[in-house]
């Protein structure tokens, strides 16, 4: 394993794997650490779907731009990421919901995003599967442009273009300390050995506090379990992301045909809790079944849980800290990996001394001195 690196990334995930990327490219010495293997936490459990539908600037244009990004991105990186752009559809359930759609939507038309709201008419005309009565729906709003991409090819596509620019990739490496003199990040310490560095990029999701605590920050995110399952396989019956911000369900149709779904469990936990629930898939197939009814019988073949990395107001936490060189690239709860390539990007502009394409100042961890905007239009 190498000693001295320029960066040190920690966490193999889809946001750790972009940025070594972005690094990379821009002729940075860069080291990923992961403590198991990549697309091992978030990015390997998540619904894998790409959304530009928020209510802050901020999350929407991360999303607009990372979708930019997203639809040259298997060409860029010469690996197939598995992109499909069907949209999102996003259950409106009564008029103080269509009250902020509206909202919603003159912000994200404002920045030049496709959004509309549709009726119950075109509810099923885009979705044959939905029943709006069953959904107690009243409308919806749709971006065409939102869609779904597989995230183990996303994150493995970036990672091997990594280590094409030079690039190292040390899986199995679990960080036990950073050290940190006068103020200034000076090298990590792993169980295979020390990193002498000036960067250290905190992309560790849900164990991001843990990485936090080592420099001396008090990070407020929390992991909060979440299950998802997915069904057997079925002929094709509509290409959208269905989601609802009060039911906190989603669900799309995979290319191969599952069906691949999740909502909050009546038993939902903060803290590292793996153990899958039956409350969650009653829960779900429930749901499910009102929304779409002719799912009710469907075989459900697998669940499994994984972690929301969890803000108190639902917006990442990006960019630099009291610590010198300690750079924050976490607590996306649950949005991780549809941000992904410009939140890279984006890191990799501040560390290099570029000029930024977008303003993140507000989302560093200052923010929580004071009042805080929180993200409304969150699923789960």
């Amino acid at each position: 394993m190498k000693n001295e690196a320029d960066v040190v990334v920690i966490g193999g995930g889809i946001n750790g794997c972009a940025i070594a990327y972005e690094l990379a490219k821009r002729g940075k010495d860069i080291i990923v650490v992961e403590r198991k293997w990549l697309a091992y936490g978030a990015t390997g459990r998540c619904g894998a779907g790409i959304r530009q539908q928020w209510a802050t600037k901020e999350n929407a244009m991360l999303a607009k731009k990372s979708v930019e990004i997203f639809e040259g991105l298997s060409e860029e990186l010469g690996y197939d990421i598995g992109l499909r752009q069907g949209g999102y559809l996003i259950a409106i359930h009564d008029e103080e919901g269509m009250k902020q759609a509206k909202k919603n939507v003159e912000m994200q038309r404002s920045i030049g995003l496709p959004v509309r709201i549709i009726g119950e008419d075109e509810i099923k005309e885009i979705a044959p599967i939905l029943s709006p009565e069953g959904m107690e729906a009243i409308a919806a709003t749709f971006c065409p442009t939102d869609g779904h991409a597989n995230p183990f090819k996303t994150t493995y596509a970036y990672a091997m273009a990594a280590k094409k620019l030079g690039a190292e990739i040390y899986k199995f490496t679990e960080v036990k300390d950073i050290k940190v003199e006068e103020g200034k990040v000076k090298k990590v310490i792993t169980n295979r050995g020390e990193i002498k560095t000036k960067y250290v990029v905190n992309a560790a999701g849900a164990w991001s506090r843990e990485i936090g605590k080592m420099v001396g920050l008090e990070m407020p995110n929390k992991p909060v379990r979440k299950e998802a399952m997915v069904t057997e396989p079925l002929k094709r019956m509509f290409d959208c992301m269905v989601i609802s911000f009060k039911h906190g369900i989603y669900f799309s149709q995979q290319d191969e045909g599952q069906i691949l779904g999740g909502i909050p469990s009546p038993e939902e936990k903060v803290g590292y809790h793996t153990e899958p629930t039956f409350s969650f898939l009653k829960h779900m197939a429930h749901m499910l079944g009102k929304y779409a009814p002719s799912l009710k019988h469907v075989s459900i073949l697998r669940q499994w849980t994984g972690f929301y990395d969890v803000t108190p107001d639902a917006l990442p936490i990006l960019g630099e800290t009291s610590i010198e060189g300690f750079i924050q690239c976490n607590g996306f709860s649950g949005h991780g990996f549809m941000i992904a390539p410009m939140t890279a990007r984006l890191l990799a502009q501040l560390i290099c001394g570029e000029k930024i394409d977008m303003d993140i100042s507000r989302l560093n961890m200052d923010r929580f001195k004071g009042e805080i905007t929180e993200e409304k239009a969150v699923v789960g």
